[in-house]
């Protein structure tokens, strides 16, 4: 059985300098992974909006959060193993036109169920996007640069908090939350000319299997780093879906500040997101316990010490910056485990992700519907706070020499069958 490095870079791997062209086309990924976030998370900022245009409370239209999600987290296993062979290029360019046409659903929706069929739609484009997105770009640079393309194309997610959540929450107080939708799907639009024009040919240097998605489970960091990005998810989307409410109930601001407020917790989380990347390339594993410590402080004292605009202000500014390192810091830890498994790892990883996501969501809004709006901070701290012990079981599971042989990859080569 021949076996090829997912990581393979395009250039020679020791060179020093990567082709203009390749970073333009990480950057073109990072700005996918912009829109497929900002659309997945938009109806966060919207829900005081859709939920009065479409007669639904706010806890019922939290599912616009978890029904994509659900979806999510079933496609971005599935979809490397359906596409097999298929050139990733083409894979990225019809996931993309898949978020396009559900965008320009839902901004015509006459009712609730048929945005939430929009937004299956969307659960399956985010499913399939991000499962091959962070896999093909560090085949676009030598070995040197990974981090620091991992750092951009999840620097995307996090700049959608900056930009992409708050102006569709502007767009929506302004205009209409129909409106927020179409230029969610002009966004997509934007991606996929990049993509065309951009992104070379990358045809498949692996088959994933059904069956080599649970044998990463038995990796322990593998294991570990996907439990982490499911609590740490789920904690965080089981209080910020419904940080709208919160922010006003809470913290006793006002509608009109909420955007605003959105875009700090956007700019924070991009500086959390490179200083996770920076800080994960000397120790990835104190990295991922100093954020889950952080983002559990935060939601811990926030129904406490965020009760003025001030204290709630300064609080979602430290969740921001938190949260920002999540995604770079747990995926750094799992490419660094398994480099030999890379898109099955990141399949599963991104499956957990979003599975986190939906359950979030939907746990707040049952906390939020039948307790009250702060408990779901509380819901969210819990949560995180377990992040320790998994990221403590991987390192005993590492020091009793637990580890776990180079998954097999089939290879191919244009022209020729997988060879075993």
């Amino acid at each position: 059985m021949t076996v090829v490095d997912a990581r393979k870079p395009l250039t020679t791997a020791d060179s020093d300098r990567v082709p203009l062209r390749s970073w333009l086309a990480v950057v073109t990924m990072a700005v996918g992974t912009f829109a497929l976030v900002t659309v997945e998370s938009l109806p966060v900022g919207l829900l005081p909006f859709i939920g009065g245009a479409l007669h639904v409370s706010e806890g019922t239209a939290g599912l616009m959060v978890t029904v994509p999600g659900l979806v999510a987290s079933v496609t971005a296993p599935l979809l490397p193993v359906a596409i097999g062979r298929l050139d990733r290029r083409i894979a990225l360019i019809g996931l993309i036109t898949l978020m396009v046409l559900a965008n320009g659903l839902s901004a015509v929706a006459p009712d609730f169920t048929v945005l939430l069929g929009a937004r299956l739609l969307v659960g399956i484009s985010i499913g399939g996007f991000w499962s091959l997105a962070a896999g093909l770009a560090v085949r676009l640079v030598p070995d040197r640069f990974v981090p620091r393309a991992v750092s951009v194309v999840f620097g995307g997610a996090t700049a959608a908090n900056v930009l992409g959540v708050p102006a569709g929450t502007l767009i929506g107080g302004l205009a209409d939350w129909r409106t927020a939708f179409v230029a969610a799907g002009a966004l997509g639009l934007l991606v996929l000319v990049g993509l065309l024009f951009l992104l070379p040919s990358m045809p498949a240097q692996q088959v994933v299997q059904l069956r080599t998605l649970p044998r990463q489970f038995r990796h322990p960091v593998v294991r570990a780093g996907v439990i982490a990005t499911f609590l740490l998810v789920g904690g965080h989307f089981a209080a910020f879906t419904f940080v709208s409410p919160v922010l006003r109930t809470v913290s006793g601001i006002g509608e009109g500040a909420i955007g605003p407020l959105l875009l700090g917790f956007g700019v924070a989380g991009i500086l959390g997101n490179f200083l996770a990347g920076a800080a994960a390339e000397r120790n990835v594993r104190t990295t991922v316990v100093t954020i889950s410590v952080l983002l559990t402080a935060v939601l811990a004292v926030f129904p406490l010490a965020g009760r003025t605009p001030v204290g709630g202000t300064l609080l979602l500014l430290g969740w921001g910056l938190a949260f920002g390192g999540v995604p770079v810091a747990i995926q750094t830890w799992i490419l660094k485990a398994a480099p030999a498994s890379v898109e099955a790892a990141t399949a599963l990883n991104t499956s957990v992700y979003n599975l986190a996501i939906a359950l979030g969501a939907l746990l707040g809004g049952i906390v939020a519907t039948h307790l009250s709006t702060s408990g779901v901070l509380t819901t969210g701290a819990l949560f995180t706070l377990l992040t320790a012990l998994a990221v403590r079981s991987a390192r005993r599971g590492r020091a009793a020499g637990r580890t776990l042989p180079a998954t097999p990859i089939h290879t191919i080569s244009p022209g020729q069958e997988h060879r075993t």
